[in-house]
């Protein structure tokens, strides 16, 4: 046999055709035997036999040659499989990727459809943040000379927005929750 040739299509097939055909035949061959010997077993009897013991003599003897029969259709199941095997594992393996790889690009180009709508999103912010550095807001506070956006009698209704914690310290509790008669 030539090792070479058992690794093509064909080669594999003869291969396991001829494997499976000669276990096929065995398993055939033991259990015409197995039948030959348990008929004979069955009518031959020894001193001292009781009722059936033929029959369980036949039966334990039998089974062995069974057990060959049983085996051989295996292999010839495995010679099948073999084939199946090698065909899936290595002849259809590169068309696998190939579609595989076509797929996983088919997905990454309908998942950058959201990816350039984002990138453009980003784009426009970072245009409009630098546009405001252009007109001098930077970290969120004015240069020095313009007024604060708020007017002076939002400063005590809204004090967070136009930094009085900053002038006061952190805020505390009190703060959020003025103080009621009777409790401390």
């Amino acid at each position: 046999m030539d090792i070479n040739n058992l690794f093509t299509d064909a080669g594999m097939r003869a291969f396991t055709d001829a494997q499976r055909d000669q276990h096929m035949s065995d398993a055939s061959q033991y259990g015409q035997l197995a039948d030959i010997i348990s008929r004979r077993l069955e009518q031959t009897e020894i001193d001292g036999d009781r009722a059936f013991s033929a029959r369980i003599r036949a039966w334990k003897v039998g089974r062995k040659i069974r057990s060959m029969e049983k085996h051989s259709r295996k292999a010839a199941a495995s010679a099948e499989a073999l084939y199946a095997s090698y065909v899936n594992q290595v002849l259809e393996l590169p068309a696998r990727r190939e579609l595989a790889e076509a797929r996983k690009a088919e997905k990454k180009a309908a998942k950058q459809g959201p990816a350039v709508l984002a990138a453009k999103s980003l784009d426009k912010t970072i245009s409009h943040f630098a546009g405001s550095v252009a007109n001098g807001i930077v970290n969120g506070t004015l240069p020095a000379g313009q007024g604060g956006e708020y007017l002076d009698a939002q400063v005590h209704q809204f004090p967070m927005a136009a930094g009085a914690e900053q002038m006061r310290g952190p805020r505390t509790v009190n703060d959020f929750f003025p103080r009621q008669e009777g409790r401390q």
